[in-house]
C-alpha cells in the first residue's frame, strides 16, 4: 500500500519549492521531485540510513534523509496514517543535519 506524500505547512511547501527553483540544473530539479514523489512507494530507500540523532526542522523531527546529488531531502515517515511528511531541502553542507 503506497505512502501519501504530505508538507506540514504552507509555508514549508513554499521554502521547499524556492530551494528547488533556485538549482539552476533543470535535470537536477525534475530528479529531486520524482525521487521525493517515489518515497510514496518505497519510505526507506535501500542504503539510506535514519539520521541519528534526528534533526530538528522548524519545529518538526526528521529521521530520514534522502540523497541526491548535492542535496538532501529531509523527512519523517508515519507508519500508522501511512504519511510520508517531508520537512525540507537542504543542499549538503555542515548545516544541513
Amino acid at each position: 500500500m503506497r505512502y501519501e506524500i504530505k508538507f506540514p505547512s504552507k509555508s514549508i511547501v513554499e521554502r521547499f519549492e524556492k530551494t528547488l527553483s533556485g538549482i539552476s540544473q533543470k535535470e537536477l530539479q525534475v530528479k529531486i521531485r520524482e525521487e521525493a514523489l517515489s518515497l510514496g512507494d518505497n519510505p526507506r530507500p535501500y542504503g539510506e540510513p535514519k539520521i541519528k540523532p534526528p534533526v530538528d526542522v522548524y519545529n518538526y523531527i526528521a529521521q530520514y534523509r534522502l540523497r541526491i546529488g548535492d542535496y538532501r531531502v529531509l523527512y519523517d515517515v508515519d507508519d500508522k496514517k501511512r504519511i510520508i511528511w517531508i520537512l525540507a531541502l537542504r543542499k549538503r553542507n555542515e548545516r544541513t543535519y
